[in-house]
């Protein structure tokens, strides 16, 4: 298993424990510990919470082959927080169906995610070179963009953008575009009834407690609760934020050192941009400067996929 590594484990435990003292908790670190890696796991592959997504990645690999002939027989496939990889692999296998030699660049902060999404391929006989980077960054960003010359396909999806501010995100990403280059992005879908349902129930649930639990934090120490609010920089931007609050005095241990956490703290624990169709198409074309060849909204109506290109 290849593994580039331009951010490091003594790194992470470094901002980790930065990110604990500040009480805010960015979204790599959700994935960072094995137990919450595990949880997102079972979550992704949770058929009521994201089966729609699933059937929406079936639809564009029936586009394979005319994926094939715009990249000539040889895709770069570069998938930008890509967790375990199980989507990224059914569209590798299709477009290796449709006659393509695929070679695969799952990038991910996650040395467990990255671990999962490079073995997966490879015994899908895909291969694979995972890049262990921070897609926040915009310079990792383009070290990973820059793993393999035009034209590639790259990949951001599962409303990974929406967990940055899509706004800065979605710059940083065109900035390592070509025109010959292709993009599939998602966003999930706001639904005023549905949207908070989907992050407040016991699956979500578990898997927040698992990276509070790593630290030693447990479940009976305090509450998860939810916010919603809008972002007033364009219409259809809703921002859903959550934070742990202490229900008594209790510590977080972190790299074998302990953080005293005072009754009535809250710790914010990221946040998830949801969008309106009009206002995800708008931040892909009007702010992203990007064209949208071919869009695919997923039966249950959470998702909208697009394939874009410069």
């Amino acid at each position: 298993m290849k593994v580039e590594v331009v951010l490091t484990e003594a790194d992470l435990t470094e901002e980790f424990a930065e990110a604990i003292e500040a009480r805010d908790l960015p979204e790599k670190f959700f994935f960072w510990f094995p137990r919450s890696a595990d949880e997102w796991s079972r979550l992704a592959a949770d058929a009521e919470l994201y089966g729609g997504l699933h059937n929406s990645w079936r639809e564009i690999c029936d586009t394979a082959p005319e994926l094939a002939r715009h990249f000539g027989g040889k895709v770069p496939l570069i998938s930008f927080g890509a967790g375990d990889g199980a989507r990224d692999r059914m569209l590798a296998q299709s477009l290796g169906d449709a006659g393509c030699e695929v070679r695969y660049f799952p990038v991910d902060a996650s040395q467990t995610m990255l671990e999962l999404a490079c073995g997966g391929a490879e015994d899908a006989d895909i291969e694979t070179v995972g890049i262990k980077a921070d897609i926040s960054s915009p310079v990792h960003l383009v070290y990973a963009a820059d793993a393999a010359d035009p034209p590639r396909l790259f990949l951001f999806c599962g409303n990974t953008m929406g967990a940055f501010d899509p706004l800065a995100e979605i710059r940083y990403l065109t900035q390592s575009i070509k025109p010959e280059d292709r993009l599939i992005v998602d966003g999930e879908l706001w639904d005023e009834k549905a949207t908070m349902g989907r992050r407040d129930n016991p699956k979500a649930r578990r898997f927040i407690s698992a990276l509070l639990a790593s630290v030693g934090i447990a479940a009976t120490d305090g509450e998860i609760r939810f916010d919603h609010k809008v972002d007033s920089r364009h219409d259809g931007l809703h921002l859903v934020t959550r934070y742990f609050h202490a229900a008594r005095d209790l510590s977080a241990t972190v790299a074998g050192e302990e953080t005293e956490i005072e009754r009535g703290e809250r710790i914010g624990m990221n946040f998830q941009y949801i969008y309106t169709a009009d206002a995800f198409r708008w931040l892909l074309h009007e702010h992203g400067g990007l064209e949208i060849e071919r869009e695919y909204i997923s039966p249950d109506g959470r998702f909208l996929t697009a394939i874009c290109r410069k």
